[in-house]
Parts: C-alpha cells; sequence; structure tokens
C-alpha cells in the first residue's frame, strides 16, 4: 500500500470515528419507520433466531442509556467494517487480473 493510499484509508477511518462520536448525541430518540413498523407488528411473544451482541448500538454493560456505550458500540462496528474490507480486499487482489487488463 503507497503512502497515499495509507493517508486516505487513515483519513477517512478518522472521519468516521468523529461521525461514530457525534451520532449518539444527535440521533433522534424516534423509532424509524421500519422499526416502528416491526414493533407494530410483532408481539412481546415474538423473539428472532438471533440476538444482536450490540442490540440498538449499545454495550449492554454500560446500560442502555449512557451515550458512551453507544459511542463505543459505533467505534467497534466501524473498525469490525474496515478489518472485514481490508480483508476483502487482500482476498480479491491476489487474483490474477483477467489478459485484456494487463
Amino acid at each position: 500500500m503507497s503512502s497515499k493510499d495509507k493517508k486516505l484509508v487513515l483519513a477517512g477511518l478518522a472521519i468516521c470515528i468523529v461521525i461514530a462520536v457525534m451520532a449518539p448525541f444527535i440521533a433522534s430518540s424516534n423509532p424509524d419507520g421500519l422499526e416502528k413498523t416491526a414493533e407494530d407488528v410483532s408481539s412481546a411473544e415474538e423473539s428472532g433466531i438471533y440476538e444482536a451482541p450490540m442490540p440498538d448500538y449499545t454495550i449492554p454493560f454500560l446500560g442502555e442509556d449512557s451515550p458512551y456505550g453507544g459511542i463505543i458500540a459505533l467505534v467497534i462496528g466501524v473498525l469490525i467494517t474496515l478489518g472485514l474490507g481490508y480483508v476483502a480486499a487482500i482476498a480479491l487482489g491476489k487474483r490474477n487480473p483477467p489478459e485484456a487488463l494487463k
């Protein structure tokens, strides 16, 4: 990876982290359309097959009302997404390009 590419990735990561830190403070507490419809349609008896590790962008042991739990959950999500993207880029970059592109 070139120096220019590293700077671009670090700048993008910094922007994502800033957004993740600000988001819990500026986000609406009202549910969006999809969440509101799911609440109206589903009953309390129903449960999903899979329990989310950080439901509603919170970390359970920090409490649901803590903005710091939301910040940590968002930063962890950014880092996981960046890591998965990096692994995908490495995996796809090792393939041989088609003859037309050589």
